[in-house]
C-alpha cells in the first residue's frame, strides 16, 4: 500500500515504513540510542530527500525514545541531574547546528555534507567501539565473573564546577557533560539523529557512568533535543513530513518496548559490540553510495528546493 508523502514529494510503501520505524525503535529500547543514526541512511535510501529525512526524523526519534524511557524509569536506571545538565549543552547545541543547516542548504550542499558526516563520524566511533567491546570481552572472560572497575580519568576531576551525580555515583565537574550534550545537539540538527552513538561511549568511558543507567540517562536527554531541533526545522526550513513522522512514530513506540525488554536479557560487553557493528554497516553502505556510480548521473529539480 502506496502513501503520498506531501513534503518529501514522493510515494512509499507505507508498510515499509512502519517496519523501519519499529526497527529502529528496537535499537532505541536495546541501546539507548535514538536510533536516527541507522533511520535517516535508511531514508535516503528509499528515496526520501535528504533534508525531509533530517528533520523528519528527528521527530521520530522523539517518540522512540519517549517509549523506552518509561521502562527505565520504571527500573530507576535515569539519572535526571545528569540529564539535565547533558540537556542544557544539547539545546544551545542544537540551535547552533540548525543555523549551519540553513546555511548550507542555502548553498545547495547539504545533501552532501550530510552523507559525509555520517561516514566520518559512523566510521570513526564504530572502529573504536568495535576495538574496545572485543577487549572488554576478552578481559571480563579472562577475569571471570568479576569486572574490572573502569578507570575514570584524572583530568576530568580536576575541572572546577563539580557537581555530585547520586544515581551514577559520580562526583565531577558540569563542563564535560555540557560539552558532550552540546556536540551531540549540534549532530541532531545537522544530521537527523539522537545522538546517542556519541553519547554513550562519552557517558560510559569519558564521564565514567555504570553502563545500565547511561542508556535511560541517554534516551531522557536525547527526547527533548530532538523535539528542540524538530520545532527548529519545521518552523524555519518547513521540511517536517507530518505523514512520514506518523508511520515512523507507530512502528517506533512499539519497537522500543520489545527493544527494552531484550536489551535488559544481553550482557552490557556483547551490547556494545552489536552497537559498533550497526554503526560499522551503516557507515560501509554510506561509503559505497559515495564511492560508486550512481545508475542516474543527472536529476531534474526546484532550484532552492529540498
Amino acid at each position: 500500500m502506496h502513501i503520498y508523502l506531501p513534503i518529501a514529494e514522493v510515494s512509499v510503501n507505507a508498510f515499509l515504513l512502519l517496519g523501519l520505524g519499529g526497527m529502529v525503535g528496537v535499537l532505541s529500547g536495546m541501546f539507548g540510542v535514538g536510533g536516527g543514526f541507522l533511520m535517516t541512511p535508511l531514508l535516503f535510501f528509499i528515496g526520501i530527500p535528504p533534508a525531509v529525512a533530517v528533520a523528519t526524523e528527528a521527530n521520530q526519534i522523539v517518540a522512540s525514545s519517549f517509549s523506552g524511557v518509561l521502562a527505565h524509569f520504571r527500573r530507576k536506571t535515569v539519572d535526571l541531574k545528569m540529564g539535565g545538565v547533558l540537556l542544557v549543552g544539547g539545546l544551545v547545541g542544537a540551535a547552533l547546528g540548525v543555523v549551519v543547516f540553513n546555511y548550507l542548504k542555502s548553498l545547495g550542499q547539504v545533501d552532501l555534507l550530510v552523507t559525509l558526516c555520517y561516514v566520518v563520524f559512523l566510521g570513526v566511533i564504530g572502529g573504536l567501539m568495535f576495538i574496545e567491546s572485543l577487549n572488554a570481552l576478552r578481559k571480563s572472560r579472562k577475569a571471570g565473573a568479576v569486572p574490572k572497575k573502569r578507570r575514570q580519568r584524572g583530568w576530568i576531576h580536576a575541572l572546577p564546577f563539580k557537581m555530585r551525580f547520586r544515581t551514577s555515583g559520580l562526583y565531577i565537574s558540569v563542563i564535560p557533560p555540557v560539552l558532550v550534550g552540546l556536540c551531540v545537539g549540534v549532530l541532531s540538527a545537522i544530521m537527523g539523529v539522537g545522538g546517542g552513538f556519541i553519547m554513550v561511549p562519552a557517558m560510559i568511558y569519558l564521564l565514567g557512568m555504570p553502563t545500565k543507567v547511561v542508556v535511560g540517562t541517554s534516551l531522557f536527554q536525547i527526547i527533548f533535543v530532538t523535539a528542540f531541533t524538530t520545532m527548529l526545522h519545521a518552523t524555519t526550513n518547513y521540511t517536517v513530513d507530518i505523514v512520514l513522522a506518523v508511520l515512523l512514530l507507530v512502528g517506533g513506540v512499539v519497537g522500543a518496548q520489545i527493544g527494552t525488554v531484550i536489551g535488559a536479557r544481553i550482557p552490557a560487553e556483547q551490547l556494545r559490540v552489536l552497537l559498533a557493528a550497526l554503526v560499522l554497516a551503516v557507515c560501509g553502505k554510506l561509503a559505497m553510495d559515495l564511492l560508486l556510480q550512481p545508475s542516474e548521473l543527472y536529476t531534474l529539480g526546484n532550484s532552492g528546493g529540498h
